[in-house]
């Protein structure tokens, strides 16, 4: 094992002996070089006053080198926040700033110890580093039956670890407290558990209310109590697309310092929150009480990118920093969000009708991007398909009876029109059968 690599486990080791063993072993190997490349280039650029020849960019005239042809495209950015290399852990002024709106959108995060955010290339990016650091074969991974399809290939492909399923709704439609404790204390004999939250849910756009939160931590907390180590993941892709009466903050604040045996870690971005998702921006955030561990973990995490990817786009991190500073972000992104609103309510005035009941059911929804019908007479796959070719239509189907729509891109004023076609799909599956 590399040198520096002991020295971050024994640092958290001694500091926190509970988090040490949820480290993988490719977690406990991972370490950012302090003798490479980037180290030796971040000493040269603050030292070489006469010629700095360390790192593989290109100068020219005193500014990074650049095309006509793309500055021309840019020219409201200076060359040096373009075309630079970002530092592994991301643009330190967007890490300063979206720590700021963490604590802004996020007010039980006030008085606990967290790390400063690093900058992913958005959240997949953010979550395959949590996989590396903490997953391995035979770990469980509990999610609810009604998932973003990309965990498997994250968590259990990638590293090998077991995905472990409990129902997302009770008998009341409510979120299912008891499923994800119970899931959490049949790891027992493992010791571990990594417990991904996604709140408003991909696919049914659902997030919890604030006593059924509260039940959650209580859950979580009950694993730890019970001598299980809990890696617990907020995975808040579609953060603050509340439109009713739910959280309206993450549970990381909630969950951050609980208890010792508890790994609290945050994953977001401006992916959907700021409506840029082909810039790739997004981050990972650590709660831990002690500093050294924090460091470590920010270390640990930067050998991972620097590994992987070596660091993120540098434009893009510039473009969300000078939204993020703008007089003008609050008010414009209330605008989008009340657009969101809008098309949420209108996809529930239109099922609330009645028209739809022999055909449908729908799960609870109240929030993010998706909402999930729940078939009564067809199978999912087959009116999918029929949508496409007859109607074209593109749905989701996810297994044999539910149908996931995305009303985050549907006008308000298509949202009627919408149903009324995939109603149509439904009837003429069921006349086909009939016949």
């Amino acid at each position: 094992m590399h040198p520096l690599a002991q020295k971050l486990n024994e640092t958290i080791e001694k500091n926190s002996p509970h988090l040490y063993e949820m480290l993988s072993d490719l977690g406990k190997l991972i370490y950012f070089p302090k003798e490479g490349i980037l180290s030796q280039s971040a000493e040269a650029k603050v030292k070489a006053k006469t010629y700095n020849a360390t790192i593989g960019t290109a100068l020219e005239n005193g500014q990074p080198m650049h095309l006509k042809v793309i500055q021309d495209t840019l020219s409201a950015y200076a060359p040096k926040d373009l075309y630079e290399y970002a530092p592994p852990a991301g643009k330190p002024e967007l890490r300063a700033a979206w720590r700021s709106k963490l604590l802004l959108d996020n007010p039980s995060m006030e008085g606990k110890s967290y790390g400063n955010p690093i900058a992913t290339n958005a959240l997949t990016h953010g979550l395959s580093i949590v996989a590396d650091l903490f997953a391995g074969p035979g770990d469980a991974v509990i999610i609810p039956d009604k998932n973003w399809e990309n965990y498997e290939l994250t968590f259990s492909i990638r590293r090998g670890a077991e995905m472990v399923y409990y129902p997302l709704y009770n008998a009341e439609g409510s979120f299912n407290d008891q499923g994800l404790k119970n899931a959490i204390l049949a790891q027992k004999p493992q010791g571990k558990a990594i417990v991904l939250l996604n709140f408003p849910n991909n696919p049914t756009g659902y997030t919890p209310n604030v006593e059924e939160g509260r039940r959650i931590v209580e859950a979580i907390q009950a694993g730890a109590e019970a001598g299980i180590n809990v890696v617990v993941v907020t995975d808040d892709a579609y953060f603050g697309l509340f439109f009713e009466d739910s959280l309206q903050e993450s549970l990381f604040g909630s969950l951050a310092g609980l208890h010792p045996r508890i790994l609290a870690i945050k994953v977001d971005g401006a992916t959907k929150e700021e409506y840029v998702w082909g810039f790739r921006v997004g981050f990972i955030t650590y709660a831990d009480p002690n500093d050294a561990v924090l460091a470590a973990l920010e270390q640990k995490t930067m050998g991972i990118i620097r590994a992987t990817i070596s660091s993120g786009p540098h434009p893009s991190q510039t473009f969300v920093l000078k939204a993020l500073q703008s007089p003008d972000f609050a008010a414009q992104r209330k605008e989008k969000f009340l657009i969101m609103k809008g098309r949420a309510n209108k996809v529930k005035d239109v099922l609330d009708t009645g028209k739809y009941v022999s055909a449908w059911d729908y799960y609870p929804f109240n929030s993010g991007y998706f909402m999930c019908l729940k078939l009564k007479t067809v199978n999912a796959e087959q009116l999918r398909l029929h949508l496409l070719d007859q109607y074209g239509v593109g749905t989701i189907a996810l297994g044999e009876t539910d149908l996931r729509v995305a009303f985050s891109c549907i006008e308000e004023a298509n949202v009627e029109h919408l149903f009324e076609l995939i109603h149509q799909g439904v009837k003429d599956l069921e006349k086909v059968a009939v016949q």
